[in-house]
């Protein structure tokens, strides 16, 4: 009875046909492989026993070489009939490396000079961010405009008499503001006494507290 594959839909080798195979699979790979390992990357198209009488005879022929560790046998194709590319053709194979590469370099500059670009025109304001920002200039100058109006229709401005006024206000209400700063910070030492300057600065900014200038003195132009 003849034997079968593993996988129905591959068709099993045998005699020449599957020493063929076996030959041209070691070729290809060039690398150490057992007779299990063969058979089994052929996907059975070659049985382990006969991988195994196939491995000897190409043994003997000079075909591949045998190696043995342990109890284990090894097969590698035999180097000495590798075939190696002429020199004329490895040195036309590095010119087209070369030239591939220079290309690649070409290639990535022009990309980072797209780049370049791209983000760029990502930056320009489009016709439509255009449009709303002259929306928006025109209203900042309509206001500006219309704050103007006053002066241009002869409106009297604030008279001496008024400024003066609004400056002794003024100095009365820094001097009470500076009073109760004082008050506030005389209860403020004593209530965060016990804590570190980091501690007593984190509670006054929970509490919303702003110990900063507000009234700094005028300066009359």
């Amino acid at each position: 009875m003849a034997s079968k594959a593993k996988n129905p839909d591959v068709k099993v080798l045998k005699g020449q046909e599957a020493e063929d195979a076996v030959l041209q699979y070691m070729k290809k790979m060039n690398r150490p492989f057992g007779a299990v390992d063969i058979s089994a990357n052929l996907k059975g198209a070659v049985p382990k026993t006969l991988t195994a009488k196939i491995l000897v005879a190409l043994t003997e022929k000079g075909e591949i070489v045998q190696k043995t560790y342990g109890k284990t046998n090894f097969y590698v194709v035999n180097q000495a009939k590798v075939g190696t590319l002429p020199q004329e053709e490895l040195l036309g194979l590095e010119a087209e490396c070369k030239s591939v590469e220079d290309d690649n370099s070409a290639l990535s500059a022009q990309v980072k000079q797209l780049t370049t670009e791209l983000a760029k025109l990502k930056s320009t304001p489009t016709d439509s961010d255009i449009d709303e920002q002259l929306a928006e200039a025109e209203v900042t100058t309509q206001k500006l405009l219309e704050s103007l109006t006053p002066l241009r229709t002869g409106q009297p401005m604030t008279s001496a008499e008024d400024m003066a006024r609004i400056d002794v206000d003024w100095a009365r209400w820094r001097s009470e503001w500076v009073r109760r700063r004082k008050i506030f910070n005389a209860f403020w030492q004593i209530a965060t006494d016990a804590l570190s300057p980091q501690d007593a600065a984190a509670l006054a900014e929970d509490l919303g507290i702003e110990k900063g200038p507000l009234c700094a003195p005028r300066k009359r132009e």
